[in-house]
């Protein structure tokens, strides 16, 4: 897909391990997929806390040296990718702060849709914020509760706030993991060793050769103590509405969401979409990597060839870092190159999760048309994504959405395809086994929950 849609960010918390910032390392890593900006870990030794962030990839942050200081037997990590806030290292996560109960840490995967109102409130009762995220709302949240215990002054906090979270917590001496009512940001629970892990996915699991033991239920608060079983507490009634996107492209394809397999579903859209959306054609080709699965499924419905006639160089940075549009075209150029005689004389269909502004997928077909493709005809794993989501995704605004200025026929003409179609709502959610009941398609529909 056009990396316009930026990823979200990813939140891990390993309890009651004795090599937890080192777990926690490798679980960030497995997810790095989910925000390159900047990466952090917060680890506690029944005494105090560790934490050390920086921007840029985990293995830039981290090394031998810099995990030997993060002790102890709790750790909780973060990838991120900005959705709310800035690019100051000021704003990369755990959020650390020391207050009357002692010393915590924050990380949070989502975006607060009243995190402004809630900052605004904390600001006129003499509250200093040092960042732009919403996740500092959660530590004077908790800092100026009247409850006594940390346990209750979280249930009190995430009571005043809204939107998109997944949150790990850590103090000195217990970690806590919680999810919004709604469900939008996956969160599962794990064993490893004795102790336990949370990840914003399972393929951290693994990584480190963790048990995937079940998803963290909308509205569920665990509670980790030592040499105790995780403690569920229900602090919101769950009300799913998990995020239909993840199914598309944001998950790792080895990852179970949601209960389900990425992998599978994402090869599902691509058979729905050939049942939708069928075109005579010589070869089936998948935008790599986001459009494999969707253009195997298609493929194997269709009868039609499947090649990877445009390989992808996996060292090039993603297209969305550079600012200009020149730079976004260059290098989509030195990213994805043509096999020009499995492309020559050809009818292909070009298979993506999904355009967003338009631009790359304009590239790319001139690029085939170039190679010689006789006919450049574009299948869409999803449907075309008309408004911005306020859920934790850095979605561009809705006049930058090209679905949202413009026809279908109007973008087939503007990226010089032979032919444009989407996979519809109601085929997507068929192809994940979902209703709109408790799948949030907003993106696609802007119909919003919150």
């Amino acid at each position: 897909m056009e990396r316009s849609l930026n990823e979200k960010c990813a939140v891990v918390g390993v309890f009651d391990h004795e090599e937890a910032s080192k777990l926690a390392y490798f679980c960030l890593h497995a997810l790095q997929h989910r925000g390159q900006e900047a990466a952090g870990i917060s680890s506690g030794d029944g005494k105090q806390l560790y934490t050390i962030k920086d921007r840029g990839l985990v293995t830039r942050v981290f090394n031998e040296q810099k995990l030997a200081t993060l002790q102890g037997r709790a750790a909780i990590g973060h990838t991120r990718y900005s959705t709310a806030g800035d690019d100051s290292i000021l704003d990369a996560q755990p959020v650390f702060a020391r207050y009357d109960l002692g010393e915590m840490s924050i990380v949070h995967n989502g975006n607060l849709t009243n995190a402004q109102e809630v900052r605004d409130a904390l600001i006129a009762k003499g509250a200093i914020f040092q960042t732009f995220m919403d996740t500092e709302n959660l530590i004077h949240l908790i800092a100026k509760s009247d409850e006594e215990k940390l346990l209750d002054r979280i249930v009190d906090a995430v009571k005043k706030i809204e939107g998109a979270y997944s949150l790990v917590f850590l103090s000195r001496s217990k970690m806590f993991a919680m999810r919004d009512p709604y469900g939008f940001r996956p969160l599962s629970l794990g064993r490893v060793g004795d102790g336990y892990v949370v990840a914003s996915e399972t393929c951290a699991f693994d990584l480190i050769g963790a048990e995937f033991v079940r998803d963290i239920e909308p509205g569920e608060l665990l509670v980790f103590e030592k040499e105790k079983a995780p403690q569920s507490i229900r602090v919101f009634d769950p009300t799913p509405k998990h995020c239909i996107f993840e199914y598309v492209y944001f998950a790792r394809p080895d990852s179970d969401v949601f209960g389900k397999n990425v992998y599978l579903m994402r090869k599902n859209m691509g058979v729905a979409l050939a049942r939708e959306k069928p075109v005579e054609a010589d070869l089936i080709v998948p935008v790599p990597d986001g459009g494999v699965p969707a253009a195997i499924g298609y493929s194997q419905e269709s009868g039609i060839p499947f090649e990877m006639a445009i390989m992808r160089n996996h060292y090039i940075g993603r297209t969305f870092i550079e600012p200009t549009q020149e730079m976004r075209d260059l290098k989509v150029k030195m990213k994805l190159s043509p096999i020009i005689s499995m492309i020559k004389g050809k009818r292909v269909v070009v298979i993506d999760d999904s355009i967003v502004r338009g631009t790359t997928s304009r590239r790319i077909i001139r690029m085939l048309k170039d190679a010689g493709a006789a006919e450049v005809h574009m299948r869409i794993s999803s449907p075309p994504t008309t408004d911005p989501c306020y859920y934790g995704v850095d979605t561009p605004d809705k006049d930058k959405l090209i679905a949202a200025n413009m026809s279908s026929d109007e973008i087939c003409k503007y990226i010089e395809a032979d032919s444009l179609a989407y996979l519809s709502n109601t085929a997507l959610l068929q192809s994940v086994g979902a209703t709109e009941s408790n799948y949030c398609t907003a993106c696609f529909t802007g119909e919003y929950i919150v």
